[in-house]
């Protein structure tokens, strides 16, 4: 285990100077490369920036104005059936917008009914099952200027909910009711 830690400390600054090394054995000017690269980085920010400030907008819509909360309650009845817990639904559909806003509902489900809950390990196992598809979709394809997704929306989405029906089944077979 000591091991693992002295290499996870050293693995970074390893891999850089490896880097650095190659650069200056293949005759490259490395600060240069850098900073080149650096104001590329900055210039594909400014161009998805509008993108990312009007998906936060929307997030933050669909949470202040009650309309995530009314969509749940609409869904709600359509999942009785499955035993799946309502208070779930709000982060499955929120995780398609944002990570960020779906951590937020994840806090409030650990302070409400602990980490270590049937929701709690529902809500983590199905955060490694699903993407967040709008985001990554609007990042991605602004950045490399694709205008037509095709059937990348509907296949994010059939991926995405397979990944909730998936989380939903191994936390029942792993943790139990």
């Amino acid at each position: 285990m000591n091991f693992l830690v002295v290499l996870s400390n050293w693995l970074i600054p390893v891999i850089i100077l490896g880097i650095v090394v190659y650069g200056l054995l293949k005759n490259v000017n490395v600060y240069e490369a850098f900073i080149e690269g650096a104001a590329e980085g900055l210039k594909v920010v400014l161009n998805i920036l509008p993108t990312l400030i009007g998906l936060m907008m929307a997030v933050a819509m669909l949470r202040t104005s009650g309309a995530l909360n009314g969509l749940s309650q609409l869904i709600k009845p359509l999942l009785a059936w499955s035993h799946f817990p309502s208070e779930v639904i709000p982060v499955a559909l929120m995780r398609s917008f944002s990570s960020s806003a779906a951590t937020g509902l994840v806090l409030d489900l650990f302070k409400t009914h602990g980490p270590d809950s049937f929701i709690g390990r529902l809500v983590s196992i199905m955060f490694g099952c699903t993407e967040t598809i709008f985001y990554t979709m609007s990042v991605y394809f602004m950045t490399v200027k694709i205008k037509d997704s095709r059937y990348t929306l509907a296949g994010a989405l059939i991926a995405s909910l397979i990944g909730i029906i998936a989380s939903y089944q191994l936390t029942l077979w792993i943790f139990g009711l």
